[in-house]
């Protein structure tokens, strides 16, 4: 594999020779928190050690779900992470031999925890998973969380650093793999979820060596947006943070994600940081070392109160000469398009998906480095697609690849239309889930009452011509094509 890289750039200096800095940053905020009316059912038990040997008891289930409680034992094995968080260790269950990791935080017993209520919230394929959780106490009467997740053996950084002692650069494949799987459960997040992860960095992606499937984890700073309160801005790892944090934007959006993960691309395609910045000051400079002197307007759409702030001003580095000249240039182009100074421009993570960098990956030919098949990249789940225009849709799933989505088949979705003086008799209970050209309709009835196809009664729907009603699963109907 031929390796690339990014060219040096040289210092970043003003006029007058000074080292270019602003004058203040934002004094760092305690995160907010948050109690919500959502019980956690789970065990508390005494004995808190993370020694290797170490067993802890739990039980599961019997809660109000009707489930049969069940006895589950830990052995501790290792500590494989830690922070100011907690400990994350790994721990194999005596009774299935299953490896899991679990991840042990202080819990505040005034509130409920964010990251508990957000774990149990996700189900995705590039997400990392929450088995179950228990609460744990010390003699101290510390009270501690304890999150059961899936173990995933490697994370991006490791990989990265690996390849940085060998000398060598991570294989295109890998990049395009990794880079679209991080895409693919952020599009999740944010658009299904509508929670902002705010701490993307290769730490943070764990990785399978041997399918090479990528999962997002550690949702301890990750928050569900909502516009018009305001948030911390001291917030996400600082190589990876958006420039709208470093100027102290208090309303962002999850295109901070979105910037880090451009961060990110970068790491994968040249082994090292892009903006490696020592303090928040210097991570200012790095940015403007490579982007140039903001905008008026651009500085207006991350933070407001920097308007009238005098930046000395630096030319843009030409993307093509940050990095070496046999970087293909549609890595080059997704990079610039997730690393924009206004968060509105920055592409989102749904439309980077269907970027030309990773039409490799939609290529049915296409097999890892050792021959073997790639990881399933084209699984979407209804939610996934919700609102996804058609025509986005057919570039996201190639044709070979739409038998794994089993409510599309090896079909192309179509729009329904309402007839305008028809409306849904109150009885049907009809919901409609979707808008714009991918409309779902929902029924209240069991999959036995209606046939697989053909329109349901009373509900006033008009379809495009040539297509067939066909339920997706159990009450949800799509319109798609007459085979």
């Amino acid at each position: 594999m031929t390796s690339v890289g990014m060219a040096p750039v040289s210092g970043l200096r003003d006029a007058g020779g000074t080292s270019l800095a602003l004058d203040s940053l934002p004094d760092e905020m305690n995160d907010l928190k948050i109690r919500d009316e959502k019980e956690v059912e789970a065990t508390i038990i005494n004995g808190n050690g993370t020694e290797t040997g170490h067993i802890i008891v739990t039980t599961i289930g019997g809660g109000r779900g009707g489930q049969r409680k069940q006895t589950i034992s830990y052995m501790a094995e290792r500590v494989i992470g830690q922070g100011s968080f907690g400990v994350v260790y790994q721990a194999k269950c005596l009774e299935t031999g299953e490896t899991v990791a679990i991840k042990k935080v202080l819990q505040d017993k005034r509130y409920k925890n964010r990251e508990l209520q957000m774990m149990r919230l996700l189900d995705h394929p590039n997400v990392v998973s929450l088995k179950h959780c228990f609460f744990s106490t010390t003699e101290k009467d510390e009270l501690f969380l304890n999150l059961v997740l899936e173990y995933v053996p490697e994370t991006v950084h490791r990989v990265v650093r690996h390849n940085n002692k060998m000398n060598q650069r991570m294989p295109l494949i890998y990049v395009k793999l990794y880079m679209y799987q991080i895409c693919r459960g952020l599009a999740y997040i944010h658009r299904s979820i509508g929670v902002c992860h705010r701490d993307i960095k290769p730490q943070n992606l764990l990785v399978n060596p041997h399918t090479h499937q990528l999962k997002l984890c550690d949702f301890g700073s990750a928050k569900v947006l909502v516009k018009g309160e305001p948030n911390i801005s001291y917030i996400c790892s600082r190589y990876y943070r958006a420039p709208e944090l470093i100027f102290g934007a208090t309303e962002y959006t999850t295109a901070i994600d979105i910037w880090s993960a451009g961060c990110v691309l970068a790491e994968l395609l040249t082994g090292q940081p892009l903006f490696p910045g020592e303090s928040g000051v210097d991570q200012l400079v790095e940015i403007i070392k490579i982007l140039g002197t903001p905008t008026r307007e651009e500085i207006k759409c991350m933070n407001p109160n920097y308007t009238e702030f005098k930046f000395p001003q630096i030319k843009a580095h030409p993307w093509h000469k940050v990095f070496h000249k046999r970087m293909p240039p549609e890595a080059v182009d997704l990079v610039s398009r997730l690393l924009q100074y206004s968060p509105h421009l920055r592409s989102s993570a749904l439309d980077a998906l269907i970027h030309p960098f990773f039409d490799e990956l939609r290529d049915p030919n296409t097999r890892l480095p050792n021959g073997r098949f790639l990881p399933p990249l084209f699984n979407f789940k209804p939610h996934e697609l919700k609102g996804v225009p058609v025509e986005v849709v057919r570039k996201l799933i190639p044709e070979h690849a739409k038998n794994q989505c089993t409510f599309l088949g090896r079909r192309s979705s179509h729009a329904l239309r309402r007839a305008p003086s028809a409306a849904p008799p109150p009885s049907t209970g009809a919901t409609t889930r979707g808008c714009s050209s991918a409309t779902i309709f929902e029924l209240p009835l069991r999959s036995t009452e209606l046939p697989p196809t053909g329109d349901p009664p009373g509900l006033g729907l008009i379809r495009p011509a040539g297509t067939v009603l066909l339920r997706e699963d159990g009450h949800i109907y799509l319109a798609l094509p007459n085979p």
